[in-house]
């Protein structure tokens, strides 16, 4: 395992942002003030020292962030893949305080940002995602946590490039499939498709549990 960098080895911002976000509530809040990554000049997986650099950052990227800084305060850099069928995944940090489970994440939707470590089993906390991921095509069908600490091939933590690696050991790596009944996954499905028939441009905020949103 890659020892995590000293605090010399950040640049005085990247340092600075570091010493403030101690907490994942605090790193959730500075990455819900960054921009969303939409990668309109082309697809991206940014570094916290990529994403300092350029501005935004969308949830892969985000979630190297998070696993970056809360490193230097002594949180393990687990990252949490949530594999969808439209393969699509959604990427957050997983973190665990006592013996409990919860994330932070960066995404445009309001139902897929972090969630408070309220969750006795990550198998529970992955089931709060499962309502507020389904749209027309996407749906969660398994969940894989990886540690970064074993990704030896590239600098995620502070390379100045992309890390295209990281996403292909998530992508390869196995998933726990998530069960969940039809009738739970159509029921949401088409209170989805009726929201948006309604509001177009909008994204729903309808889901029950907001109380454990990070």
């Amino acid at each position: 395992m890659r020892a995590p960098p000293t605090r010399e080895a950040f640049t005085a911002k990247e340092r600075q942002i570091v010493e403030r976000r101690r907490t994942p509530g605090l790193v959730q809040r500075w990455l819900d003030s960054v921009p969303y990554n939409a990668e309109p000049d082309g697809e991206t997986l940014r570094t916290f020292r990529g994403v300092v650099r350029a501005g935004p950052a969308h949830c892969l990227e985000g979630a190297l962030s998070a696993a970056t800084i809360l490193e230097q305060h002594g949180y393990p850099p687990l990252l949490l893949d949530l594999e969808s069928v439209d393969d699509l995944d959604h990427v957050a940090f997983l973190f665990r305080r006592g013996d409990r489970w919860g994330c932070v994440a960066k995404s445009r939707e309001p139902g897929l940002g972090g969630r408070k470590p309220a969750f006795r089993t990550v198998d529970a906390l992955v089931r709060t995602f499962f309502n507020p991921y389904i749209d027309e095509r996407a749906r969660i069908t398994g969940y894989g946590v990886f540690d970064l600490r074993t990704s030896t091939r590239v600098d995620w933590r502070l390379s100045a490039g992309n890390v295209w690696s990281v996403e292909r050991t998530l992508i390869d790596m196995p998933h726990r499939a998530l069960r969940v009944s039809e009738r739970r996954y159509r029921m949401w499905r088409e209170r989805y498709l009726r929201y948006k028939g309604r509001h177009p441009d909008g994204e729903p905020a309808y889901f029950p549990g907001r109380r454990w949103w990070l």
